[in-house]
């Protein structure tokens, strides 16, 4: 009975997998919002009706996508840093290794950073996954003696990140704190406006301003 069942989980895990593989196929072609489980039933030789038996509704199946995109991005982040060496080195490894990511992944990326998708609201399952590339830069500033930020922040900023630097355990200010979520989100910024042509006509290829970016970013922080 045990083997049994085993057998029937790792087909079902297999064929889980072979879902997931052409719905990603298809958001190259329609992007999120003309994702369908009929279209994917239909592409696998499967009837809807056996597909919903895997993923209930679309938004179950886009759900597991996103959660797989950010823990492939995370995941991506996390090993290019070393581990070791000068803090200011890995942070510049982190964002690169997040952008070769982003690059090789265009649809994924866009996914989760693209345009917001009609009709779909992302559950907290998507909350830790989303969070892995902020926080291997935050593990980076842990341990790392961090030079003194000054800086005047409005209240209800300032509680926020005195909040956030208890959650994340950083030995910083509030300052250094709503630094690093700047510097976060210009990661992101820099990632979405390369691979959705914003640049062409000013820094395309926009290899150099990455890597400039990323040094200023650094040193904004106070690394």
């Amino acid at each position: 009975m045990t083997a049994t069942r085993t057998a029937r989980e790792r087909a079902r895990a297999e064929l889980t997998q072979e879902i997931k593989d052409e719905a990603r196929r298809q958001l190259a072609e329609v992007g999120a919002h003309g994702l369908s489980l009929r279209a994917v039933a239909r592409e696998l030789g499967m009837v809807s009706s056996a597909l919903y038996r895997y993923f209930p509704s679309r938004d179950s199946l886009l759900t597991e996508l996103i959660v797989d995109a950010y823990n492939a991005i995370g995941e991506a982040a996390e090993k290019a840093d070393p581990g070791e060496g000068e803090p200011r080195d890995r942070w510049l490894a982190i964002w690169q290794g997040t952008r070769d990511w982003a690059r090789a992944h265009p649809h994924e990326y866009a996914l989760i950073y693209g345009s917001p998708i009609p009709g779909y609201a992302a559950p907290q399952d998507t909350v830790v996954p989303a969070a892995r590339v902020a926080l291997a830069l935050v593990k980076v500033m842990t341990h790392t003696e961090l030079r003194a930020i000054d800086g005047e922040l409005a209240p209800e900023l300032r509680a926020q990140a005195e909040s956030l630097t208890k959650v994340l355990g950083v030995m910083a200010g509030p300052e250094t704190v709503a630094r690093l979520i700047m510097a976060w989100t210009q990661l992101f910024g820099a990632i979405s406006f390369d691979l959705f042509g914003q640049y062409v006509g000013s820094v395309d290829p926009a290899d150099a301003f990455f890597a400039h970016s990323a040094k200023r970013m650094a040193e904004f922080v106070g690394l």
